[in-house]
């Protein structure tokens, strides 16, 4: 099995605050050691970090990337299942193209993971999953699938659905059929427990696991009231949540951070294209970081190119954030966010080799990504 040692780079390994002169040792897919000086062998690849940056792969929890690919207009458009309200019984795994040049990008940019979820058209849009950057098929490059349950509050189900003449029209509508699937999940559980199942739904099998606690969902929700409404409904059912968006956050953060959720911050580079984010603010990700509380951030691509996730951590320092929290919130946040902890988010023994070579600090804007790894393979190198 190959053996790859990385030398000469200033660590960042994400398990301590400051940086180290550290080697890295990389065996296959895996990181085998991170110390000082490790002893190569003559058949070992080197490669030279020279003076860069060495950093975890960077992670973006929340990306419609393969589901709206790039570069091929309508025809690329896989992420919304609109013809009905609820649709649990989608995966997002099933319209990933593997092919879109969003993948590259995100690789030119060093991140390595991404959560790829179905859009916020529907109350429930169905499974998310968790990918590596790299891979002929979708099968090569999955983490995790299914990795939670899509679910949309406030205007976009309202916008779509409701001018067909469909519940739901207004919050209370989209709030009342959340509740409604969820309810139906609930007895489709009791049937089958009790033997009395005379045919099968794919869309409560997949919601099953939501309503007993195994699956979380990932709610869309920008607006204080929307957030408060999501966190109400799951403390009714019990369920695993994060909540994505957050844009009214910094208005309600002591609620917030007593809930005990996890939250995704953005994309706060985006326009304020609708009322919901009229409260758009940069004060979000300041106030999260100002009371300890873990977050992440995202692009939501491509309402942000991927390759900007970079881009926006580094404008969040110049609104007071250190610069330790924006690089853990793109790599220890985000891997726990996703429960990937145990392969992904730091530079540790036993951890996937996914390793990123910058020339210079990365959140600095004239930084460079040298070369990205994925699973222990150069998947990028600056020419």
């Amino acid at each position: 099995m190959t053996k790859t040692l990385i030398v000469n780079g200033k660590v960042w390994t994400g398990t301590q605050e400051e940086v180290v002169l550290f080697d890295i040792l990389v065996e296959g897919t895996k990181i085998v050691k991170v110390e000082k000086e490790i002893d190569r062998q003559a058949d070992w690849l080197v490669i030279d970090a020279k003076g860069g940056w060495v950093t975890p792969g960077m992670i973006d929890v929340h990306t419609h990337l393969g589901v709206y690919a790039q570069d091929v207009g309508k025809a690329g458009h896989d992420f919304n299942e609109t013809t009905k309200p609820c649709t649990p019984e989608v995966r997002a795994l099933d319209g990933i193209h593997p092919e879109d040049s969003g993948f590259a990008d995100a690789r030119r940019a060093g991140i390595t993971t991404v959560q790829v979820l179905p859009g916020s058209a529907n109350v429930i849009g169905g499974e998310t999953c968790v990918i590596k950057t790299v891979g002929n098929t979708v099968e090569d490059m999955i983490v995790q699938s299914p990795s939670a349950m899509k679910g949309a509050l406030g205007e976009n189900p309202k916008n779509i659905h409701g001018p067909k003449g469909k519940m739901p029209l207004t919050r209370m509508g989209v709030a009342a059929v959340l509740r409604q699937e969820l309810m139906k999940a609930q007895d489709y559980g009791k049937q089958k427990e009790q033997g009395t199942l005379t045919m099968r739904d794919l869309g409560m099998e997949q919601l099953l696991p939501v309503v007993k606690g195994e699956l979380p969902m990932r709610i869309h929700a920008h607006r204080a009231d929307d957030i408060v409404t999501a966190i109400r409904i799951a403390k009714e059912f019990n369920l695993k949540m994060t909540i994505e968006h957050v844009t009214e956050g910094h208005l309600i953060v002591d609620e917030l951070r007593a809930s005990g959720h996890r939250f995704t911050i953005g994309p706060t580079f985006s326009a304020r294209s609708k009322q919901e984010l009229a409260n758009k603010s940069w004060d979000t990700v300041k106030r999260f970081a100002d009371i300890g509380s873990p977050f992440t951030i995202t692009t939501d691509h491509p309402v942000i190119p991927i390759e900007h996730l970079i881009t926006t951590a580094s404008h969040a320092l110049k609104h007071g954030v250190s610069e330790n929290t924006m690089l853990k919130a793109l790599t220890v946040y985000a891997a726990e966010h996703l429960q990937i902890e145990d392969r992904l988010g730091t530079l540790e023994e036993g951890k996937d080799a996914d390793i990123v070579i910058w020339s210079e600090h990365p959140l600095a804007m004239t930084s460079v990504v040298q070369q990205t790894i994925i699973n222990g393979e150069a998947v990028y190198t600056k020419q």
